[in-house]
């Protein structure tokens, strides 16, 4: 029995031919790649491989034998720019693009059409099986999902933007896509981000990545580099509630709220909730930018409550604080280890999250913080309040470098589980699995301690840290006060060298000395236009061929 083919029938199954080959050509270069070093250069010229049926390829779904390294540009000035970002990163994460590590986040004024909203900008690293042209299709397809509007003015108004930067090793130009993406060294936007995804790992382990960091560190330069960071054309920032927080502007002060009946300091004083919102209402008026709310003592030797007595403890409060009139002048953050706590904190109006234990006591910690989205204050600590003060958890060879090496394990677990690099604060955990002499010496090398977040990523080494001297025992061994309510001088002391030697945000309890101590710091060590104090340079660029 014969049947019959209309001409489009025909055309169809004549072009089939065609896409196999395609396909057959793409998979056997995609095994190439593969066979090849993890730093070989390999390009394919517009001329062979990839042009001749570039716009077939774009149809298919094409995995690659081995996981590639990738780069990818987000941004978006349109809509809720916050939410359309984490969107996006969700969007990747479910579609085979695994991300690895987030750039910082910036704020940047419009180029090319001007008459528009202001962008936000990132990058993230990532390791997909995509080959090239599908991840350009999942990008594009997340991009229509989103809401971005395909004939759109061209660098115009947009929800998201996603752009390739780089695909492992690959060099290669066709109708659609050109890898490396040919405008990066031209925008600044763009090289901020691609600047902070570089890590000292990557410097020693892969030419190709040391090359293409040169290059970008050469032409960041040349567009004013760190320099025009603070200025309106370009902003590192935070998401934090429904605003941005541009952090670097000054050091932040965090005012500490123990609603604890065995605090260290000030256990037992603020356990009605009459009594907390009255304190957090002192705190405001003496000047704190951050509430730190917690209902569970972290002193040495402190027992872990239960999650219902946590928050027994800590909503009658948050709700209470709610109501007050000053609430639109300062920022709520709950301290707790428990990401049961942290969700329901969140719900009840908190705006970020302070975890003393840095996700390690609480397995579903960082799964939670990205679903939340909020602000993340990874401390460091080694084992839990009970322990943290035994030989084996103060046993260091180099205090500082440690503390931030295992930092750096940590913000690679934070971040491949969803939390973005960009919400998170750092903490070297002062009076933490320390004794007092290397409390000193990280306070003596903060700086030191911030360059070694770099063998994570440059982005964390340029992020907030936050520092909590006050009334620790330190300060009273060597000041000789027997009483914590007593050392508040030797906090503002400490205060004063944090903010000289690079710290942004300094919790404390006494908020009234230590704002006057941070704005007399900040005069002397932070003067405007400076937005990296104690800063050095993390990065040791190595010469390599450029891609």
């Amino acid at each position: 029995m014969m049947t019959r083919m209309c001409s489009h029938g025909r055309l169809a199954v004549g072009l089939i031919p065609i896409f196999q080959a395609g396909i057959r050509r793409w998979r056997g270069l995609i095994r190439e790649w593969s066979s090849g070093s993890s730093c070989d250069r390999r390009s394919v010229s517009g001329d062979n491989r990839v042009t001749k049926h570039g716009s077939a390829f774009a149809r298919f779904s094409v995995m690659a034998s081995e996981a590639e390294d990738v780069v990818i540009a987000i941004g978006g000035n349109v809509g809720n720019r916050v939410r359309n970002f984490m969107d996006a990163l969700r969007m990747m994460k479910k579609a085979g693009i695994d991300i690895v590590s987030h750039a910082g986040l910036y704020e940047s004024a419009p180029a090319y059409v001007l008459n528009q909203p202001r962008f936000l900008n990132s990058a993230v690293r990532a390791m997909t099986r995509l080959d090239p042209y599908s991840l350009l299709q999942v990008l594009k397809g997340i991009e229509r999902d989103l809401g971005r509007v395909a004939d759109g003015i061209r660098y115009g108004p947009r929800a998201i933007d996603l752009d390739i930067l780089f695909y492992g090793q690959l060099s290669m130009s066709s109708e659609v896509l050109t890898i490396p993406h040919p405008r990066i060294w031209e925008r600044p936007f763009v090289l901020a981000p691609l600047m902070d995804l570089y890590n000292t790992k990557l410097a020693d382990s892969c030419k190709i990545w040391s090359a293409r960091f040169e290059r970008a560190r050469h032409a960041w330069e040349l567009v004013g580099g760190e320099k025009q960071l603070g200025q309106e054309s370009l902003k590192r920032v935070i998401p934090l509630g429904d605003k941005l927080w541009y952090w670097s502007d000054k050091t932040y002060v965090m005012g500490i709220l123990n609603v604890t009946p065995d605090s260290f300091s000030d256990g037992g004083k603020f356990i009605s909730v009459q009594d907390a919102v009255a304190h957090v209402q002192a705190l405001v008026d003496a000047g704190a930018d951050i509430i730190d709310v917690g209902a569970q003592s972290t002193r040495p030797f402190a027992s872990r409550i239960t999650t219902e007595e946590e928050l027994g403890r800590l909503l009658p409060v948050l709700e209470a604080v709610g109501k007050l009139a000053s609430l639109e002048s300062f920022y709520l953050c709950v301290d707790t280890f428990d990401s049961m706590v942290a969700r329901e904190a969140v719900k009840s109006g908190v705006h970020m999250v302070n975890d003393v234990s840095g996700g390690c006591l609480d397995p579903d910690m960082y799964r939670v913080v990205a679903e939340l989205g909020v602000p993340y204050v990874l401390m460091h600590m080694r084992g839990n309040p009970t322990t943290m003060l035994n030989e084996d958890n103060t046993r260091y060879r180099n205090v500082s470098g440690e503390v931030a090496q295992e930092l750096c394990t940590r913000l690679e677990q934070a971040e491949s589980l969803g939390v973005p690099g960009w919400c998170i604060i750092t903490d070297p955990g002062l009076g933490f699995s320390k004794t007092a002499e290397q409390n000193i010496d990280i306070l003596q090398n903060l700086s030191l301690f911030r360059s070694g977040l770099a063998a994570w990523s440059l982005a964390a080494s340029k992020g907030p840290i936050l520092i909590g001297p006050s009334r620790k025992s330190f300060l009273g061994k060597i000041c000789r006060l027997e009483n914590s309510s007593d050392q508040d001088a030797a906090t503002a002391g400490v205060v004063v060298a944090g903010v000289a030697l690079g710290a942004d945000i300094v919790r404390v309890h006494n908020v009234k000395a230590s704002v006057e101590a941070v704005r007399l710091a900040d005069t002397i060590f932070r003067p405007k236009g400076s937005h990296y104090k104690g800063f050095r340079n993390t990065c040791h660029y190595q010469q390599a061929e450029i891609v």
